[in-house]
């Protein structure tokens, strides 16, 4: 056996090596179908390197655009139906001074009532 490899055996291995590859290509695509996944080879084909640079728009431009925009939604609005009128704010009944101070009593009542039920329990040490 021949310790240096002649050109051509090299260029058959790697023939066979491609072919392999394809195989398990195959074999690696026929799965993904039945997953019902994308092969992973169309994202990566997919590359940046000749893809334009962003378009840069002027400040005027911008401005132009977004008062144009304007000038639509107020035309739109304008269409529309009127919004139904707003209803008349409703006046807060006041309450009467003998009533405000029937539930100040109460009030009063019930918080000696807890300051009672606080004193009569039982000390904590």
């Amino acid at each position: 056996m021949p310790k240096q490899l002649d050109r051509s055996i090299l260029e058959m291995a790697l023939i066979g090596y491609r072919r392999s590859l394809e195989n398990i290509e195959e074999k690696i695509a026929d799965i993904q179908r039945q997953l019902g996944t994308r092969p992973a080879k169309a994202a990566a084909s997919v590359t940046t390197a000749g893809a334009k640079p962003k378009r840069q728009m002027s400040a005027v431009a911008r401005k132009r655009i977004a008062l144009a925009q304007k000038k639509r939604w107020a035309a739109f609005y304008q269409a529309q139906e009127p919004a139904p009128a707003k209803k008349k704010a409703v006046v807060k009944r006041k309450m009467s001074p003998a009533r405000r101070a029937a539930l100040l009593a109460n009030l009063a009542k019930a918080r000696a009532a807890k300051a009672a039920k606080r004193s009569k329990g039982p000390l904590m040490a």
